[in-house]
């Protein structure tokens, strides 16, 4: 596959092997491989290492299939694919409640993953996991489309580039925003369940706002961390569990009410500020 990036304006100057390493995070085994090959151009002609780019320039790469490794997954159904946002490197895809992220077991074919797989597969192209959604959640969910943008999306999240927005609703009146901050364990006694555990627990930061109170609440969520049930589990712990959450909560619902529905980014190579929204929400 040959992939070409027009640098934004933004670029710094830099040599192509910093560009590659340090900005694109290509692994160093490909990076020997594209020199060796000579599988690197600039504005149409190869170049070499040392050489500099500047914003404007088209780099272009070719990447051989052996030089990344990929996990196959089972073909599932394109059609139950909704596409938010799609171009040569992303694609958000809005999960609907009650479908896993991903597959555990090789023989599993009714994921989302499986099905953004066959969604892709016409045109030549794979997904790759960038993050999760639990089973019961739904919205904006980002894929991966190629090898060499997942390791700077990884980046991208965990120095906190990208962020979404939730919807809930809860038990009881919250009238007042607040950052729930509270470590996040394992459940000892129930595998499938998180605990607050500011003994042994991971860092785990929520911040919330009100959209409407009452004895159902509606309510925003930004996470400034991605714990495992992070959000089901800091609004349990301050008495407002989310309606429908069959682990965390007492109220049933038709699904659990906790939905993704604003994704925020910078695109990993254009630098376009990306908003995705992820309709219809929980409420309008």
């Amino acid at each position: 596959m040959e992939y070409t990036i027009t640098l934004p304006n933004a670029q710094k100057e830099m040599t192509i092997r910093e560009l590659l390493e340090k900005e694109w995070l290509v692994p160093r085994k490909v990076r020997h491989f594209l020199r060796v090959r000579k599988n690197v151009r600039k504005n149409g002609e190869h170049v070499m290492f040392h050489e500099l780019c500047h914003a404007g320039d088209r780099i272009t790469l070719k990447i051989e299939p052996e030089d990344y490794t990929y996990q196959e997954v089972a073909l599932g159904k394109a059609k139950k694919v909704d596409v938010l946002y799609e171009d040569e490197h992303l694609l958000v895809a809005n999960k609907a409640a009650g479908i896993k992220t991903h597959p555990n077991q090789p023989t599993e074919k009714d994921t989302l993953l499986n099905d953004v797989a066959a969604y892709l597969a016409p045109k030549g192209q794979r997904p790759y996991v960038v993050h999760r959604l639990d089973k019961e959640t739904s919205g904006a969910i980002l894929f991966a489309k190629n090898p060499l943008v997942l390791p700077i999306l990884g980046r991208l999240l965990e120095q906190k580039h990208i962020y979404r927005q939730y919807q809930a609703i809860v038990s009881g009146n919250l009238a007042h925003a607040t950052t729930i901050n509270k470590k996040i364990g394992r459940d000892r006694h129930d595998r499938r369940k998180r605990i607050i555990d500011e003994k042994n627990g991971q860092t785990a930061i929520t911040h919330v706002t009100i959209f409407k109170s009452g004895k159902h609440s509606q309510i925003y969520c930004q996470l400034e961390t991605g714990r495992t049930h992070q959000i089901r589990v800091h609004l349990k712990s301050i008495g407002h569990p989310i309606i429908g959450d069959p682990l965390y909560g007492k109220e049933n619902a038709p699904r659990l009410m906790l939905h993704a529905q604003k994704m925020h980014l910078e695109h990993p190579f254009t630098k376009e500020k990306l908003v995705i929204t992820a309709s219809p929400g929980l409420w309008t």
